[in-house]
């Protein structure tokens, strides 16, 4: 069968033990779809909420990055690995002392805005080159420091060596640091033994798993019956929920589309409502979504952009 044209944003709860590429690439084989992108990619070892973006969903997958997440997180207390996850090889171990007993300050101490440094073992780059490219190397790098913040820790659950919490944090978090800086605080280092992450702002928590989704497909009445599998797909515009929304006139919208350059006083009465450096959510007067724009030097330019309206 051809492969469809197909838009949509599934919500999917990957499994732990693949990545999120084999995810991409297992969805977009349910669904026979043209194109598709991933946005926020869980490391194998990690399970959760992974939007995949299919057909035009792809090119404003990178909105949902923007927003703030929920995991659970268990590090294991007493070791450090080479990865900060159990997928490494333990280089450190050290007595637990009264690491236990501390965790509730430990959790205080890490809650509020922080400075990360990412783990070497990661796709962060550096000149150019993600960082897992050095670690493989055996080269040694500056990795630069990040700040983010951590808006709530809580404690779920303890055992003689190991600690449960839950996060609420920032963009650009890394809980695998954020565990191995608890257990470095702590004195005894640690280690991300299971991640799960939860939510995404901005989307509904609700997703569906690879086995469940195969199963749909499964039962299908026809090679070319994806009604049930569609039903599951959310707008392409849940992307941008969270930016400013602009509708433009309905004599400025199809230029817009097909990449036209307008000046701001044309589409709008106060441009003093907009942040100039904000991308904004554009609109035709009907609602339909028309793709995102920037406001630069009194002009509305587009930037990314759904199929042109003729």
């Amino acid at each position: 069968m051809a492969r469809r044209d197909i838009n949509g944003i599934l919500l999917l709860d990957k499994p732990e033990g693949i990545s999120s590429s084999q995810a991409l690439v297992r969805v977009r084989g349910i669904y026979k779809a043209q194109k598709g992108g991933h946005t926020g990619a869980l490391d194998p070892l990690a399970s959760g909420l992974l939007p995949i973006c299919l057909g035009q969903a792809a090119k404003f997958s990178s909105f949902f990055l923007e927003g703030d997440k929920r995991y659970v997180a268990v590090g294991k207390l007493g070791e450090i690995t080479a990865t900060a996850d159990r997928e490494g090889e333990v280089i450190l171990r050290r007595p637990l002392g009264d690491a236990l007993t501390r965790l509730p300050e430990a959790i205080a101490h890490f809650t509020g805005p922080i400075t990360q440094v990412p783990p070497i073992y990661s796709a962060v780059k550096v000149a150019g080159k993600p960082l897992y490219a050095y670690a493989r190397q055996g080269r040694e790098v500056e990795i630069p420091s990040r700040d983010v913040t951590i808006y709530a820790l809580k404690l779920l659950d303890t055992t003689a060596d190991s600690f449960c919490v839950e996060v609420h944090c920032s963009k650009g978090t890394y809980i695998r640091t954020l565990i191995a800086d608890i257990g470095e605080y702590l004195g005894c280092g640690a280690y991300v033994t299971s991640l799960r992450r939860t939510e995404v702002a901005g989307l509904p928590t609700t997703m569906i798993g690879l086995d469940d989704l195969q199963q749909m497909a499964n039962q299908k009445q026809s090679a070319d019956d994806f009604a049930a599998l569609d039903a599951l797909l959310l707008p392409v515009d849940l992307a941008v929920g969270r930016l400013p929304q602009l509708t433009l006139p309905s004599a400025r919208a199809s230029a817009f589309t097909h990449g036209v350059r307008q000046p701001l006083a044309s589409v709008v009465k106060h441009s003093r409502d907009f942040d100039m450096h904000e991308p904004l959510a554009i609109r035709a007067p009907d609602g339909r979504f028309l793709g995102v724009a920037q406001l630069q030097d009194g002009m509305l330019i587009p930037k990314r952009l759904m199929a042109p309206i003729d």
